[in-house]
């Protein structure tokens, strides 16, 4: 079956990026000139998917106003004759058909999909967390979907990291099946000495609708939450549920250092950008290694 549908789970409160997330959604800080969420939702349409609904919480209308259309900007564009710029903003607003459903009480990833489950039925969908983004010629949820219609089972999107930061991450145990890996179990943040292997998961899935069925049997973690790696280890000990490698570059935007990493990454390749910040850096350096010295 085709995968028409997917969902956004964007109802945390980014605590790690406070207090600039206060008020802004973490979806919504800028990588570069647009909002991290819809770099996500660009992979999506790229990919063949322009059903997407995303699971928002209090503080998150940003993200709804983003995707809409603004009349007063746009008449102050049409005044200034600025073309280029009305053609910008209405092929954001354009996108996809973005739904919203709100997640009230703050219960975890698996709570936040859940809800989705009459939005999407009985059909196949992806999931796609906010601070994750990948840069890769071909969509990283279309390298995804081909997986999914090749062996016809849930799909988790992985990535090679170093040993020594392996315990930053979720990890897979898994068997090796041609160019998947069937997965055993999931581990969260484990000593890099005793991890099963060097696969982190990052923020991709493709599910079957069954997915909902071990959401609703899962109990909540120590938090409070129920997480959706939990339904996942639970789906996987009755039924094939595998891993697939990803190409392309996985960047996160979660935690202050990792945002400013991705911010400089995206400013590099920006073709507006590119060659000017390059010589920023540039100059910078003989100021650094100066400073380096004074310390």
């Amino acid at each position: 079956m085709k995968i028409r549908k997917a969902v956004i789970p964007a109802a945390g409160h980014g605590s790690r990026m406070l207090p600039a997330t206060k008020a802004l959604p973490k979806e919504m800080m800028p990588i570069v000139d647009k909002p991290a969420i819809q770099y996500i939702i660009e992979e999506l349409v790229n990919s063949g998917i322009e059903d997407i609904l995303i699971i928002t919480g209090r503080g998150k209308r940003a993200i709804e106003d983003h995707f809409d259309r603004n009349i007063e900007i746009a008449h102050a564009l049409h005044e200034r004759a600025d073309r280029k710029m009305l053609e910008t903003l209405d092929r954001i607003e354009q996108l996809a058909d973005i739904h919203y459903v709100r997640q009230k009480d703050q219960l975890g990833t698996g709570h936040a999909v859940l809800k989705a489950r009459k939005h999407i039925g009985n059909e196949p969908f992806a999931v796609l967390y906010g601070d994750d983004l990948v840069v890769s010629e071909r969509p990283c949820i279309g390298q995804m979907i081909d997986h999914y219609n090749k062996y016809n089972s849930s799909i988790l999107a992985v990535k090679e990291v170093p040993q020594e930061h392996i315990s930053s991450y979720g990890v897979i145990k898994g068997k090796r099946i041609n160019d998947v890996y069937l997965v055993e179990g999931l581990i969260e943040k484990p000593d890099p000495a005793k991890a099963p292997s060097n696969l982190a998961t990052l923020g991709r899935y493709i599910f079957g609708p069954e997915i909902f069925d071990f959401l609703e049997q899962i109990e909540p973690a120590e938090n409070g939450e129920y997480q959706l790696t939990a339904a996942i280890e639970l789906m996987s000990q009755s039924r094939a549920v595998y891993a697939c490698a990803i190409e392309g570059e996985w960047h996160t935007v979660g935690d202050l250092l990792s945002y400013l990493k991705t911010s400089v990454a995206f400013s590099l390749s920006h073709p507006a950008i590119a060659k000017d910040f390059r010589k920023y850096l540039r100059e910078l350096i003989p100021l650094l290694e100066e400073k380096k010295k004074s310390l």
